[in-house]
């Protein structure tokens, strides 16, 4: 029974970061930003007692967060990190993300919250990234994570974020307009 209700507890803690992020916005008088990345790359994990294994990894997530006009922008983002050969850890995390990269220009987010892990040895854990974002909606990300178990996780992915290269792109406007990006500062009268 012990062992049942440890394993329960990063799930709760999980939901309550969760409910907590989806409390922490304002009115709706702006448009939220939002991300859709697919991206590929590696990733190595260890735990006690057992030889660090590297393979192929990919990376799918999605979110909202504060509106892009602001400098800084602040929301939650749900991910899938598939480790080919072993198993996919999802998570459930913060994300501050500066405003060029929340307008598809140059960039950098940093995520973090909880993740669980329902393969090998099974458990939770602190998930941390790094993101650094281009114009095009081009994005590289490193990180890691430390779990129960003793277990460590590192991870380097390079994607695009198809929101960042459709919706919210204002960068490359003479090779490919985009006739009505999420954030207009000229409608709010925002010099940017």
């Amino acid at each position: 029974m012990h062992r049942h209700l440890t394993r329960s507890r990063p799930a709760r803690r999980a939901a309550l970061l969760g409910a907590l992020v989806l409390t922490l916005g304002g009115h709706a008088s702006a448009d939220v930003s939002s991300w859709l990345t697919l991206a590929g790359g590696g990733s190595s994990v260890e735990w006690r007692g057992s030889p660090r294994s590297e393979q192929g990894a990919m990376l799918l997530e999605t979110g909202m967060g504060s509106p892009p006009a602001g400098d800084v922008v602040v929301g939650g983002l749900f991910r899938t990190h598939t480790h080919f050969s072993r198993g996919t850890d999802v998570a459930l995390l913060v994300r501050t993300a500066t405003h060029g990269f929340a307008n598809g220009g140059w960039g950098a987010a940093v995520d973090l919250g909880p993740y669980q892990r329902w393969w090998g040895r099974e458990h939770a854990g602190w998930s941390g990234n790094l993101v650094l974002g281009a114009p095009w909606g081009l994005v590289l990300s490193v990180g890691g994570g430390v779990g129960d178990a003793d277990a460590t996780t590192y991870t380097a992915s390079f994607g695009v974020d198809l929101a960042r290269l459709t919706v919210y792109r204002r960068t490359g406007q003479s090779w490919w307009e985009n006739p009505f990006p999420a954030y207009r500062p000229e409608e709010a009268g925002v010099p940017r």
